[in-house]
């Protein structure tokens, strides 16, 4: 896939994939979009020290390096897991605005780096408070060894890829997920709702960043 880098509303960057016609984040805000659908109402909702996450979709790695920051400021103990079928090339990651943006030193400069330099399908430490795991896969075919409590569902919008949206998929996920385990997204479609009560989530309406009225959190109870 082609990717074209934009600048959205709140300075930084996201991509576009013109044969999706699809952007990786809200073009309100790359950042903030992924600071509080993902962090906000998920990572701090959780409130313990001590969690492992799923990312569907490592995109950009602007989740796993926010994640990253709060786990090194809140001495969080975080398993990471993320998902992708298609890596980004690191020339792209470079050109990124992300760590001036976020006035990363050059310490978490590294860190944002080397999520992407860092080897596929092998745990990797990156510090005291973060482990990483990048699997290069289809979460369509891919059976889930592991169980977590966290999982960021940041797939391209159900119109453009309805596969990653489907029952079969939340049931593996639901499958794998941690009692009062919670999976956020920004998308907010009743369809989705629906399936995800249909398998026994509890879903929340709540309120989305800047642009989108409204997110979805849901809990394995």
């Amino acid at each position: 896939m082609n990717r074209e880098l934009v600048i959205t509303k709140d300075g930084s960057h996201t991509l576009f994939v013109p044969e999706l016609n699809e952007h990786y984040h809200s073009i309100f805000g790359a950042i903030q979009e992924s600071k509080h659908v993902f962090i906000k109402e998920g990572l701090s909702y959780i409130n313990r020290k001590n969690i492992t996450i799923f990312e569907i979709g490592l995109g950009t790695g602007l989740n796993a390096i926010l994640t990253i920051l709060e786990a090194i400021q809140n001495n969080f103990r975080i398993d990471y897991y993320a998902i992708e079928k298609y890596p980004l090339d690191i020339n792209i990651i470079y050109q990124l605005n992300y760590p001036e943006l976020l006035k990363l030193n050059d310490k978490e400069k590294k860190l944002f780096y080397k999520i992407h330099k860092t080897g596929w399908n092998i745990m990797t430490e990156f510090n005291r408070n973060f482990r990483l795991t990048k699997i290069k896969n289809d979460i369509t075919e891919f059976n889930i060894p592991f169980l977590y409590d966290l999982v960021y569902f940041d797939a391209f919008a159900p119109d453009k890829q309805p596969e990653m949206w489907s029952k079969n998929v939340f049931q593996k996920i639901y499958n794998n997920l941690n009692p009062k385990g919670i999976l956020t997204t920004y998308c907010s479609k009743g369809g989705v709702k629906r399936i995800l009560m249909s398998l026994g989530y509890q879903v929340e309406s709540i309120p989305g960043p800047r642009g989108k009225r409204e997110i979805i959190r849901a809990h394995k109870l």
